[in-house]
């Protein structure tokens, strides 16, 4: 894929009133969901939730892309036919999760850096050809007492530079996920100077391993009070602030970018976005690529029947899918 494809895939991926679903868990983190609803985790279960997710009536309507699980882009519907193209038919383009999870940074206790760069070249090659037209890699921020340290923050962006520059040599869109954890009683301030620090090391780190920012998409932290904090920032004060933030430290060029909800409520990931883009224009799309938020309401109905509430579980999903994409044009509006 050239930089151009490459260029007009980052650019579908934020079309507007559309974001991504991530559907990326990894073995141990479904087995967490699955057990906390009392579904069985078996490789077929895990299939059948993937099956409802990714199929379900309307979905591209508001979902442009969504990012896989290793053994997720490896299936196929109970029909037989593969993941990636009942997603490339119905127009989501399909992403891959690459890292391999995040592991104590050695020397600096608490502090996490994300590891999978040893072999990675011939894993992109391979998810290539097995559909997928972008990838991910989240890199962990812990705030806490003298954290995070210069070196958490470098050694995290810089893996992510050299992920997202083997991404673009093999003809995939890199999207960068520098998480900064809502974990934590620090206030929203504080939130602010990290998420800064961070973004501005990244930006360097990309600039460079010569990655090509028009072919890149961010998927950022919103700035959060800790969720333990005594002082909880409002709606306008969090949309406010990210905005603020993301002009201080990321440039214009960039396609777009997407949040994650990071242990958010459903309706708070909403609204967030939705009063961020009621603040734009903004030099870039801002939209979703939500998990739990995208996901959690029709996994609990769906655990309660697995084939008899399959379609209603599907339409809660496309119901979240709608909220988010009018929250990514500022149009959503709240039920009381």
């Amino acid at each position: 894929m050239s930089i151009d494809q490459m260029e007009a895939v980052a650019q579908a991926m934020v079309a507007p009133g559309k974001g991504i679903i991530a559907i990326d868990e990894s073995s141990g983190t479904i087995k967490k969901r699955f057990d906390a609803v009392g579904v069985p985790d078996s490789e077929e279960h895990r299939r059948a939730y993937r099956e409802m997710l990714l199929t379900a009536p309307g979905l591209a309507e508001h979902i442009s892309g969504a990012i896989l699980y290793d053994e997720t882009i490896r299936q196929s519907t109970k029909a037989g036919v593969p993941f990636t193209q009942v997603m490339k038919d119905a127009g989501i383009i399909p992403g891959i999760k690459v890292d391999l999870g995040a592991k104590p940074l050695a020397g600096f206790p608490g502090e996490l850096v994300t590891e999978g760069l040893d072999g990675l070249r011939a894993r992109l090659n391979e998810y290539v050809e097995l559909g997928a037209e972008f990838a991910k890699w989240r890199a962990v921020i812990t705030i806490g007492d003298d954290m995070p340290s210069s070196t958490c923050i470098d050694s995290n962006t810089h893996a992510l530079a050299r992920y997202a520059a083997l991404c673009q040599e093999a003809g995939l869109v890199p999207m960068v996920e520098p998480e900064v954890l809502m974990d934590g009683d620090h206030d929203i301030g504080t939130c602010y100077e990290v998420t800064e620090a961070t973004l501005r090391s990244l930006f360097a780190a990309l600039y460079e391993h010569n990655v090509m920012l028009e072919g890149t998409i961010l998927k950022a932290s919103m700035v959060l009070s800790g969720k333990d904090c005594p002082e909880q920032a409002d709606t306008a004060e969090v949309a406010e602030s990210t905005i603020l933030c993301l002009k201080s430290a990321v440039p214009a060029v960039l396609p777009g970018i997407v949040f994650l909800s990071g242990g958010q409520s459903d309706a708070d990931a909403t609204a967030h976005l939705n009063e961020m883009n009621r603040l734009g224009p903004h030099p870039w799309p801002l939209s979703f690529s939500y998990g739990r938020a995208m996901q959690q309401a029709a996994l609990h109905l769906w655990a309660q029947d697995l084939e008899g509430n399959f379609a209603a579980a599907q339409k809660i999903v496309v119901e979240r899918a709608r909220d988010n994409g009018l929250a990514a044009l500022g149009q959503w509006k709240k039920v009381a």
